[in-house]
């Protein structure tokens, strides 16, 4: 009777990885909208006249708020005392009205609108932060990005809140239990939305033959329309935690200012973010541009019209393979049956040729670049299963530097070299892509479950809500950053396929040579001071 009474929904496994499945969906459809744009730069600077400046711009307004108006650190105090569930919801609610207002920025309504004219004649110079050089807005930025850029700072106040909200709910859930696989397991399926957006995005942006760049972001709006019912539902399921186990969500323990002084004097704590700003900031900035370079770096030829590759039906095949890839290579991971698990594995190996082979018929870049996600899916249950019972986490975060070093490199200067070599060009591209994405996915294995060996489990979401926020800055810089090179770089070009991609390449490099030092660093600190992020989650 006494195990009965005590045991909780947590204490089931098909309910606790129900409730990861909930908060991992919501952020699947976030990580769509984020990127909604990525692939279709061209055709913003075609049809709304948004140069790489511009496009950088708007981009890194994503957490312009979140960073200089501390809205993270915010976000970080509204978790530790409103706890997860509340923070879950009014973070889905705030990305949907962002994603709204970005959509009408995008929209055939916005021009010839007050609205247009206003942006137009207003925001083009704020006192301060142009002295300082971080304004989110210029004197001739167009009027649609002016407003979208609007939008996404709301929307990014949503998302990055989201992220820490999902962070700590996975701890709240999995403490104790297989947390660097149910945080890695949370990244790879947040992440199909990467692949997922890669290939809807232009798909809905030409579908029927008839180009609206509006299209593309409304289909973003209704998945975050999903996000919230996901969250929605956590909600109700997270309160039925806290009932049966009479937890108060932080209420009774509240966060003090003061405690910020546990997270700021550690070491550690400061190695990890300064290695989270660094890796993040030369992965998720390229995403935005990384459909354009392979525009600019291979030799495409569109496949001729009325066949299948050109048709619209080729699209969902596509998918339906990407997901037969992700989901079969996923689950090989749990198989008890070694047959079992090797027969799947094989599957998903096939399905992964066979999709890869569908895009280089398709001669499309953006599917080209969805498959970044791919090998990330099927090696994360892996990696996060190996930190949860073997430890490594703080090597893991080496190899991940080396690999991308070495992954920017290659984009660099050994892709461009196979310019005019169809198929060559599209195998560098593709053997580039799937490591960056393996590379990616030793990060959410092995960094984000070591946070709670650095922080006292009361601050913990004021720790996640700092990392985050210095991420942020680099998510809000290199963008720009990205946008401004590329037009410096490329004086006179217009042709939005005829970008120079090695300079921003290079510097994006150089963000992973610093976190391979400190990559090292850490794992001497942490040698030395037994912090623990080389031992297991799981003793």
């Amino acid at each position: 009777m006494t195990q009965a009474i005590q045991k909780t929904l947590r204490d089931s496994a098909g309910m606790r990885w129900t409730a990861l499945l909930l908060l991992a969906l919501a952020m699947f459809c976030s990580y769509i909208f984020m990127d909604i744009l990525s692939p279709i730069k061209d055709l913003m600077q075609e049809t709304r006249s948004w140069d790489s400046t511009a496009f950088g711009t708007m981009q890194g307004s994503e957490v312009f708020l979140n960073v200089f108006v501390f809205f993270l650190i915010f976000a970080g105090i509204i978790l530790d005392k409103m706890g997860v569930r509340f923070t879950a919801v009014l973070s889905a609610a705030v990305m949907l009205v962002g994603a709204c207002v970005k959509w009408y920025a995008v929209s055939e309504g916005f021009i010839g609108s007050g609205l247009e004219t206003w942006f137009t004649n207003n925001l083009n110079y704020i006192p301060i932060f142009d002295e300082l050089g971080v304004s989110p807005f210029y004197a001739g930025m167009p009027a649609s990005a002016k407003f979208a850029a609007c939008g996404f700072m709301i929307f990014g106040c949503g998302c990055e809140m989201a992220g820490i909200t999902v962070s700590r709910g996975i701890v709240k859930w999995f403490k104790g239990r297989e947390m660097a696989l149910a945080m890695g397991s949370e990244m790879a399926l947040a992440r199909l939305g990467v692949a997922t957006c890669m290939i809807f995005s232009p798909f809905f942006a030409k579908l029927g033959g008839n180009i609206s760049v509006s299209r593309s972001v409304a289909f973003g709006v209704v998945l975050m329309c999903i996000a919230l019912i996901m969250t929605i539902v956590y909600f109700f399921m997270d309160k039925k935690l806290d009932s049966q186990t009479g937890e108060a969500e932080e209420k009774d323990d509240p966060f003090r200012i003061k405690d910020l002084g546990q997270i700021l004097t550690s070491s550690g704590f400061w190695l990890v973010a300064l290695l989270c700003v660094l890796y993040y900031s030369a992965i998720f900035p390229f995403q935005k541009y990384a459909v354009n370079m392979l525009q600019c770096n291979l030799t495409l030829t569109a496949p001729a019209e009325g066949t299948f590759w050109a048709g619209d039906s080729v699209t969902i095949v596509q998918y339906i393979i990407m997901l037969i890839v992700a989901g079969v290579g996923f689950a090989s991971n749990f198989q008890k049956s070694k047959g079992r698990q090797y027969g799947m594995l094989a599957l998903s190996i096939i399905a992964l040729v066979t999709y890869c082979y569908m895009g280089y018929m398709r001669q499309s870049a953006e599917s080209i670049f969805a498959v970044f996600p791919l090998l990330a899916v099927l090696i994360t249950p892996i990696l996060g299963s190996y930190v949860d019972h073997k430890g490594k986490a703080a090597s893991m975060l080496v190899l991940g530097s080396l690999l991308l070093i070495a992954c920017h490199l290659t984009f660099a200067f050994i892709l461009p070299m196979f310019k005019g070599n169809a198929v060559g060009g599209i195998i560098i591209a593709y053997a580039t892509i799937l490591v960056l994405g393996s590379s990616f996915s030793l990060v959410p294995a092995s960094l984000w479950p070591s946070v709670p060996k650095l922080v006292d489990a009361k601050v913990i979401g004021s720790a996640y809500a700092l990392i985050f926020w210095i991420q942020n800055i680099g998510l809000w810089l290199f963008p720009l950053l990205i946008g401004k090179v590329l037009d410096d770089t490329n004086p006179g070009v217009t042709d939005p396929t005829k970008f120079d991609y090695t300079a921003p390449l290079v510097m994006l490099a150089c963000l992973g040579v610093a976190a391979l030092i400190l990559g090292f660093v850490l794992k001497a600190v942490d040698k030395k001071k037994g912090i623990g992020l080389e031992e297991p989650n799981i003793k």
